[in-house]
């Protein structure tokens, strides 16, 4: 994966919606390509299997594995995303959960700018493999 540090886009300076914005892309590709890595299936089933891995319960559920592992600068990030004002209201998910998979979302964001890969990778493989 290819990170946008190059550009010098310094993720400190964004929005945590902005760091959602592009971690919700960053966190969509890698459960996509777990699903792939794991069986040649039919695109239905593939999606199937994403959908329970990339909605707000799972994501909030994600998060709680995550926190006792992230840095003071992580769980900073994470609670900056998981606070953000928002209009939006989801209508088939907690509102918590909803939140919570913002900040998750924000932290995959902020590492992504940050150039942060490896890292990203840890923190992906500690949630697929739990």
């Amino acid at each position: 994966m290819r990170s946008l540090s190059e550009n010098n886009t310094n993720p400190k300076l964004l929005s945590p919606q902005t760091l959602a914005f592009i971690g919700d892309s960053v966190y969509d590709i890698l459960v996509r390509e777990h699903l792939i890595a794991e069986a040649n299936r039919p695109v239905g089933e593939l999606n199937n299997r994403k959908v329970k891995l990339v909605n707000c319960e799972s994501q909030a559920n994600a998060i709680e594995r995550l926190m006792p592992i992230l840095t003071d600068e992580e769980i900073s990030v994470y609670k900056r995303g998981r606070n953000a004002f928002t209009k939006h209201t989801p209508k088939n998910a907690d509102v918590a959960d909803y939140h919570a998979a913002t900040g998750l979302e924000a932290l995959f964001g902020y590492l992504y700018l940050g150039g942060e890969i490896e890292r990203i990778n840890e923190l992906f493989n500690i949630i697929i493999s739990t």
